[in-house]
Formats: structure tokens, C-alpha cells, sequence
């Protein structure tokens, strides 16, 4: 493989200016406020994530002497350094943004946080006995004697650290921390005075009335901080029966691994500060100083405020599939058509009846299930539950190493294995994030296998605001290498060939590279060469060498990339035919799709995996052909439209900029892209009612009007009771 340092760009940059992307959205005054709250709660709580895994992992790389340099020639401690330098920049924004624009908004809506000096005497009187109920009683100051010593502050809470004046001149000074822990009282609900909401941090109060912890004290300063922690802590999982164990030994261990980053307000004292940095051994590179509240991400629950709906997104309700009819049985939906569903345009209640008609069937003998992330009181886990009570031969693989998830997936083994139910701790070596459901029922013609696949996880309540694809099918090829394969994952068998699907890791890499090389050699040949794919990320150098290959050849690819995407387009002789679009919206952009044009015998997928190291080398996932061909001919529509969006859609630059569509720099790529070897055809072509608009919202539309059309219809049909003889 040739170099890639002329295309590729490093991953951690790459995901922060993907984050980055989300903090645009939190500037666009198109957006109702709340969500803008919203998208900047989410840009914190990102960071966040990325501190406790990415930095985490450079830091430990960095520990154990690792200076080999990623594709785009960084070494571990030139990518920490940049980071830094980009994370400093974007924190700073944040709070730009929040304090300039979305305080004096939110103020003006009617959402107001109050300072000391700002209270009147019924709010101080309110505090006063807030302070007193709550957080004396609640609250536990820790004197700090030995750093050495201190007990343990969790990850991502906020603490206060006070400096109190010394008993002598050898000890000018002495330290000691509030930590909040699991006490999640952030935001105290003051007494208005009149319309709207008024509320005060916690922080502030305590700030306000710290003299109180400390009684015969001069408190000379308070300031609130907040740490994050290394999560990216590794699991052995060479004994499966001991994997649970080890899992929640790994939960612990979170709790006091080492901090990659300090928050803490910018009107730290220098005493205070160097006290922290001894403590919590921190170096000036993993400070970051906030002129705002430290832990934008708890902002989130100010979007939740009752009495403010004018501030937030009209509330969308998935509409029923015009393919799914409520009143019959799913399995009989199923062996009539495939269906294909769209969340969260569309309802994912059709997945959850199969698995609730497949518990309380009398017909159905067995059900296979993957879960990698499920909702607290899910009602798939319920149901497989109830059938494995039933009499169901119900086998789940539970991937008890989803990050951040491990806890409740920890919970559900249990419960699903009391009840009866054959549960798998997911796979030596690998995570298990498939998602695949079989259900086999025994009809008069023989055993039937009814299957859903979906590029999402089986959680109801994020198939609310997770664009995902979902289809139902009890297509016979399809459902034989369905079960060959769960059994083959469950059975620490070797994985066979398949008839229509592919797994990672084992031949899923395989499969694309001789996709695309289909492509590739096509157009080499004069003939059309057309790739479009939909991912979360793209950043394994394998394959966007091979891509970077089919744009010399002539072909025409069109990525749609929501977050990580580490191959620069338009570079002239490498990439100038590859066209790439992120979009950030008010769902989640989830769905993994691909494309090729094959000669005109089109193939379509849809997939579990984003193209990254990580889920081609070390998960199981899927592949899954859509051979249906009105399933198709939908699939490949809805890319398409995700490909067209100019509203929301951000266009990838040679650079690494991403700029709006209609934007100067987007006018450059059109013009590039006709340089290769064939000049690829005018995307205006593919679809002329698609040049325009923000797909989010077609989505919608398009589901309404046929939810509405199919309503319809069956109103106004009449059905005629005949005499029975």
C-alpha cells in the first residue's frame, strides 16, 4: 500500500472537527433555542467521551513508549499536543457561545441563572433553607492533609476546592474539597418572580455560603473543577466464565484511573491551582479553564424544563410503515414482503412486535438475538424473557463490553439468564455489534425463519432520534446464513462461506475490497464506475487506499460521512473523484448503506459496521444485502437524498474544512471532480427532484404523506361481509 499522508488525516483531529460541526449548530439562530442548548450540552458531553477513550489511550501509548506515527505521519505525542492545541480552541468557544449568545437568549426566553448579587430577599431566604435541608446534610467537606491520601473524586461531577487562610506563616494556607459525588442536584429551582424560570448552580450557592462548612475559618477563596477520568481500560477475556467478574472489576477501575483532563474555573487562585494539579497530578497541558459553568454537558436538563415547548422542535411522533398493517400478524406482513423501515421516521414498533408475537407464540420454537445497547426498561429483553418463560429456546449474545453500557448489560445477563434464557457473554477477543434478531416457527410447509437486521441497536428509545435502517425479511437464503452464522459466533465455530451475507472479521473486508475493485476495473474498462456509502466513520487506510484507487480509475464515489473521516477529497491525482457530505441535524445520522453500481445490476447493503480498523479487524458485524427490489430501489433513494441535503450538509474540502454546499469552496470540488480518467456523470442526473433541500425533513415528509396516504386508503375501503353457506 502507498503512502497516505497525501490523503489521510489524523483521527482524533478529525473527530474534533466533527464535533466542531455539532458546535455550528449551536450558532445557527434557524435552530429553536432549546435544541441549540441542547447541541452544546452534546458538544460537551462528547469531549467528555473522547478525553476518558482517545486521550486516555494516547496517554497510555505515550506511558509505554510508543512512537510509531498513525497515516498521516503523527507519533502518539505530536497527535496529544495537537489535540490540546484544537481542544483549548474549541472549549474556548464553547463558553464564547454559551456567555455571548446563548445566556442573553435564553434570559430573554425566560430561563434566567442567577448570580449572589442578583437574588432578592425571598430567593436568599429559599437558599438559606435549601443550604440547610440539602447541602450541609447531603455535602461532606474533605480537608486535605496528604494528596497522597484523598479520597476518591468521581469522573466527570463537579467539586469545589476552597483555600482557607493558615494557622501560621510556615502554612499560609490550607486546602480542602467539596466533592459532590453521586449528588446530582445541579441546578436549584429558585422562587420567580413572575414568568419564566430562575435557578442557581449548585456551585454558586455553596460558593455563597461556603463559611458555613468551615465554622472558625476564613474561606480566602472557592473555586468548582471537575475531572475526567481514563475509561479506556482493557478487559482479558480469555475465561469466559469469569468475563462478568472482570467486566465490573473494570467498572471500578474507571473510577480511579488517572485524570486527562482538569476543568476548573477561571477565577482559580494560583495556590488553589497548583494545590489541584499536585492532587489530581495534572500538567498545564490538561487544564482547561472555564469563564462559564465547568460541565456544560448537565445544561442538558434546562432542554427538559416544563412550560417551554416554543423553544423546542415541534415533537415528532415515528409515523406507522404504510407495509406493516397493525391488524395482522407481523409474520404474516413478513412472509408477504420484505419491509423495510426508516427510523425514526418511521416507528420501530414492528420490530418490537415481532419479538413480543414471538414470545407469546405457541408456533415459534426458537429466538436468536444479538443486543450490544438496550434502554433501561427494555421492552425487547422483557419479551425475550417472557418467551424464554414460555417454553422458547431463546438464545441471546450479550456484549457485556459496550462502552459506558457494561453496567446495564451486566444487569440484563443476569435477568435474562434467570429467566431461563441461554445468554452468551459475547465473543473471545471481539465485540460482538451486530444487530440481528432470527425467529424460528414451526408451519405446515416446515420450519420458518423470520429475521430482522439493522444498522441500529435494539433500544426503542433511541429509535426515536437515530436515523437507522431496519428490514424484515424471512427471505430463505437470508435467514439460513442468519442462523449459520449466530451459531457459527456462539459456537466458537469456524465461520463458513455464505450464500448472501458477510461478517467481520472474517471476510467483510474481504467483500468490500472486491466491491469497490469491481468498480475500479469497470470504469478502467470505459464503462460506468459508481460507489455511494452512508457511515458514521470512515478511517481504516485499507480501505480509503482502495477508494483513493477507484477514484484514479474513474470512478465515481459519493460519501456520506457523519463523524470521523480521515480521507481528504479532491486531492489532484489521488482523490479528485470522491465527493464527501457530513450532515449534523436533529436526529442522529446513524445508518450504515453502500452502493455499488455493479453494471447496472445494482447491489445495495446495509450494514452494522463503519469502515474503521476497529469493526473490520476486531467486532462481529454484518453485511446485509437488501435483495428485495422495492426495498432496494427505497434504500438507494434515501441515500441519494442524504447525498443532495444543502441545508444541513457539509461538504469535506481538500484542506479538511468543511463548507456549505452552495459555498466557493464546494463550486472548486464540482470543477475538480471531471479531472480523472472519466469525467463522472453531472449529479444532477441521478435525480433532478434531489439537487436541493434538507433531508431530515423530506424524511418526514415523506413518511407523514404515506402514513396519511395509507390511511386513506384503507378508510375508504370498503369490504363487503358475504353469507356463509
Amino acid at each position: 500500500m502507498s503512502s497516505l499522508s497525501d490523503v489521510f488525516t489524523n483521527r482524533e483531529l478529525s473527530w474534533l472537527e466533527f464535533n466542531q460541526r455539532v458546535l455550528d449548530e449551536v450558532c445557527d439562530t434557524s435552530v429553536p433555542l432549546l435544541e441549540r442548548l441542547r447541541f452544546l450540552a452534546i458538544t460537551a458531553s462528547n469531549l467528555d467521551e473522547f478525553f476518558m477513550v482517545r486521550v486516555g489511550s494516547l496517554l497510555m501509548s505515550i506511558r509505554s513508549g510508543e512512537t510509531a506515527p498513525d497515516c498521516s505521519g503523527m507519533s502518539p505525542l505530536e497527535q496529544l499536543n495537537a489535540i490540546s492545541l484544537r481542544a483549548q480552541k474549541m472549549a474556548a468557544e464553547q463558553f464564547r457561545v454559551f456567555l455571548e449568545q446563548m445566556e442573553p437568549a435564553l434570559a430573554e426566553a425566560g430561563i434566567r441563572r442567577r448570580h449572589a448579587g442578583q437574588l432578592n430577599d425571598r430567593q436568599m431566604e429559599f437558599l438559606e433553607s435549601v443550604f440547610h435541608e440539602q447541602l450541609q446534610a447531603v455535602l461532606t467537606p474533605v480537608a486535605v492533609h496528604d494528596p497522597s491520601r484523598f479520597p476518591l473524586l468521581f469522573g466527570r461531577t463537579v467539586n469545589v476546592a476552597v483555600q482557607l487562610r493558615g494557622h501560621s506563616e510556615t502554612e499560609p494556607f490550607r486546602f480542602a474539597v467539596i466533592p459532590f459525588g453521586r449528588f446530582d442536584l445541579r441546578c436549584i429551582t429558585l422562587p420567580g418572580t413572575g414568568s419564566g424560570y430562575e435557578f442557581m448552580l449548585t456551585e454558586d450557592v455553596i460558593e455563597m455560603m461556603a463559611g458555613r462548612f468551615f465554622p472558625g475559618q476564613e474561606v480566602v477563596a472557592t473555586v468548582p473543577f471537575r475531572v475526567t477520568r481514563n475509561a479506556d481500560v482493557s478487559v482479558s477475556d480469555d475465561d469466559g466464565a469469569d468475563l462478568l467478574a472482570e467486566m465490573e472489576d473494570v467498572l471500578e477501575d474507571r473510577k480511579d484511573s488517572f485524570c486527562t483532563r482538569l476543568e476548573i474555573s477561571d477565577r482559580v487562585t494560583r495556590p488553589l491551582l497548583e494545590f489541584l494539579k499536585v492532587l489530581l497530578r495534572v500538567g498545564e497541558r490538561d487544564i482547561y479553564p472555564a469563564p462559564g459553568p465547568v460541565g456544560l454537558s448537565d445544561l442538558m436538563q434546562l432542554t427538559n424544563l416544563s412550560g417551554f415547548d416554543r423553544l423546542l422542535y415541534t415533537a415528532w411522533t415515528p409515523c406507522p410503515s404504510p407495509k406493516v398493517d397493525p391488524s395482522e400478524s407481523i409474520f404474516d406482513t413478513m412472509k408477504s414482503q420484505d419491509v423495510l423501515l426508516l427510523h425514526p421516521y418511521e416507528s420501530f414498533e414492528p420490530v418490537m412486535r415481532l419479538l413480543s408475537e414471538a414470545a407469546d407464540d405457541r408456533d415459534v420454537v426458537a429466538i436468536k438475538q444479538t443486543l450490544y445497547r438496550t434502554s433501561r426498561n427494555s421492552p425487547i429483553v422483557k419479551s425475550l424473557m417472557r418467551a424464554a418463560e414460555n417454553g422458547k429456546n431463546v438464545t441471546v449474545i450479550v456484549e457485556l463490553k459496550a462502552r459506558f453500557d457494561e453496567a446495564r448489560n451486566i444487569e440484563w445477563a443476569r435477568q435474562l439468564e434467570y429467566s431461563g434464557v441461554q445468554v452468551i457473554y459475547g465473543v473471545r477477543g471481539l465485540k460482538t455489534h451486530a444487530k440481528a434478531c432470527i425467529v424460528v416457527r414451526r408451519e405446515p410447509q416446515g420450519f420458518q425463519r423470520y429475521c430482522h437486521f439493522g444498522t441500529g441497536n435494539y433500544n426503542e428509545i433511541t429509535s426515536r432520534f437515530y436515523t437507522d435502517i431496519s428490514l424484515l425479511t424471512c427471505h430463505r437464503d437470508l435467514g439460513n446464513d442468519a442462523i449459520a452464522w449466530f451459531n457459527a459466533v456462539t459456537g466458537s465455530s469456524q465461520i463458513q462461506q455464505f450464500s448472501q451475507i458477510e461478517s467481520a472479521p472474517i471476510g467483510l473486508r474481504e467483500k468490500l475490497l472486491q466491491m469497490i475493485r469491481v468498480e475500479a476495473e469497470r470504469a478502467r474498462n470505459g464503462d460506468k464506475g459508481h460507489i455511494m456509502v452512508k457511515l458514521n466513520s470512515l478511517a481504516d487506510p485499507i480501505m480509503i487506499e482502495a477508494l483513493c484507487e477507484a477514484s484514479q480509475a474513474g470512478v465515481e464515489i459519493d460519501l456520506n460521512i457523519r463523524g470521523i473521516c480521515c480521507l481528504r477529497p479532491g486531492v489532484p491525482g489521488r482523490s479528485e473523484n470522491i465527493r464527501i457530505v457530513s450532515i449534523i441535524d436533529r436526529f442522529l445520522e446513524h445508518a450504515r448503506i453502500l452502493y455499488f453500481h455493479h453494471g447496472g445490476d445494482e447491489r445495495v447493503f446495509i450494514s452494522s459496521a463503519d469502515w474503521m480498523p476497529r469493526n473490520l479487524d476486531r467486532r462481529v458485524e454484518l453485511l446485509i444485502p437488501v435483495l428485495d427490489e422495492t426495498c432496494k430501489r427505497r434504500t438507494i433513494q434515501i441515500l441519494r437524498t442524504c447525498l443532495r441535503d444543502n441545508v444541513k450538509g457539509r461538504i469535506l474540502t481538500p484542506d479538511g474544512s468543511y463548507q456549505p454546499p452552495t459555498g466557493a469552496e464546494s463550486e472548486k470540488i464540482k470543477a475538480t471532480r471531471g479531472r480523472g480518467k472519466r469525467k463522472p456523470a453531472d449529479a444532477t442526473q441521478i435525480d433532478p427532484a434531489l439537487r436541493s433541500g434538507r433531508c431530515q425533513q423530506e424524511f418526514q415528509r415523506r413518511a407523514r404523506e404515506a402514513a396519511e396516504n395509507a390511511f386513506e386508503r384503507n378508510r375508504t375501503t370498503f369490504v363487503p361481509i358475504e353469507p356463509t353457506h
